[in-house]
């Protein structure tokens, strides 16, 4: 939601965290703050839009102030759950994990908690982990996340000798509501985003990235000209160099990929006073959550409400595995990032039945014979008599 200030400054909820607006019944705008207090969201009222400094000191007020009242996590019995999985905090195994996955790893335990914290661990049977996985069945996704959660936990504790068995084990995956996955952008889509869009906007640019890097939003977010090396044989309009955000505190993963004619083209094209290509209206960097959200409204601008910036990553793959030549698996690896053929086999697998069944599909129409004068043998005339030897 995009507000304007008294004194002209415009802000958007998308970029500031826990700010939230809305209109009243005399459609009167209103933004507040989204706080926790006493295990429950709260929404403080944000009233002074005076200007846009008097706006960020009310609003850094709001997010500073101490959650009165707030309650401190219940204490765990020996022998629960909950226990298990505080122990399961301090090992090596979780401490290893990246800071974004022990994030999520943590609120899903929590979630586990809230259902079966003072429950025996060592009580816990198959049925019961199938029983808090379908809790989640209408969402596949969080379900599967649910499992893998519980799996991890249980695994530490039988290698520690903090559990004889584990439960998880033969569990499945739930199938998902959504087998493909995002959207893959056909090129009519991308022409339609692009006529919406001309050079010369971030909207654009954030679709060129998209397109012709391929990388994904959390990456996106943070490429910019700091990140260019110089130009030469190979890549006459310079190289990308950055590390992947993913897994870059366990498993750094450092990226080379030359620029492209048509981003070079965008990205000179797009007035900037800034290294990072891609920023907020009060020029700083895009948090991933944020660029995510704002990339969708301008896809709905384009009249394109069903694609994303992670389709336009499915896009190149799926254009360069349908092309004349044909990519091959190491070179999708290499340019996308994947350090194994199973996500690159998907892509080329799917080219080569399209390609083949292109070429063989006239196969299997019947041949139509034409009606052919059969000769009529040598002991026989004209008038079909059979002559007897002389």
């Amino acid at each position: 939601m995009r507000i304007k200030l008294d004194d002209g400054a415009v802000i958007d909820t998308d970029d500031h965290k826990y700010l939230m607006g809305d209109t009243d019944r005399h459609d009167n705008v209103r933004l507040y703050v989204r706080v926790k207090v006493e295990g429950k969201y709260r929404r403080q009222r944000l009233r002074d839009w005076s200007s846009f400094a008097a706006f960020k000191e009310e609003y850094r007020v709001a997010i500073a102030a101490p959650k009165v009242g707030k309650k401190s996590p219940p204490c765990a019995m020996p022998g629960s759950w909950r226990a298990l999985v505080q122990q399961y905090y301090g090992s090596a195994d979780f401490r290893g994990l990246g800071t974004e996955t022990r994030r999520v790893r943590m609120r899903i335990l929590d979630q586990i908690n809230a259902l079966i914290g003072d429950h025996s661990f060592s009580d816990m049977e198959k049925r019961h982990v199938i029983k808090l996985r379908d809790k989640k069945a209408d969402t596949p996704a969080a379900a599967n996340h649910r499992v893998k959660a519980l799996r991890a936990v249980f695994k530490w504790a039988v290698d520690a000798g903090a559990a004889g068995t584990d439960p998880t084990q033969g569990v499945g995956n739930l199938a998902s509501n959504n087998p493909l996955g995002h959207h893959t952008w056909t090129v009519e889509e991308v022409r339609q985003y692009e006529e919406r869009h001309p050079i010369g906007t971030k909207a654009r640019l954030a679709m060129a990235i998209g397109l012709f890097v391929g990388v994904r939003v959390s990456d996106a977010q943070q490429l910019g000209r700091q990140m260019e090396r110089a130009r030469d044989e190979m890549s006459p309009h310079g190289w990308l160099h950055f590390t992947e955000v993913k897994d870059r505190e366990r498993k750094p993963k450092v990226r080379d990929l030359p620029i492209l004619p048509e981003l070079r083209e965008v990205i000179d094209g797009t007035p900037s006073e800034h290294l990072t290509y891609l920023v907020t209206e009060y020029g700083k960097p895009f948090s991933v959550k944020g660029l995510g959200q704002w990339f969708r409204k301008r896809c709905d601008e384009a009249g394109l409400p069903h694609c994303s910036f992670h389709g336009l990553r499915k896009a190149g793959a799926t254009i360069a595995s349908e092309s004349e030549n044909g990519i091959t698996e190491l070179q999708l690896m290499a340019i996308y990032g994947w350090t194994k053929s199973d996500q690159a086999v998907l892509y080329t697998r799917a080219a080569n039945r399209k390609r083949i069944a292109g070429e063989a599909m006239h196969l299997i129409v019947p041949e139509q014979k034409i009606n052919e004068t059969v000769p009529l043998p040598k002991a026989m005339g004209a008038g079909g008599t059979i002559r007897g030897k002389k």
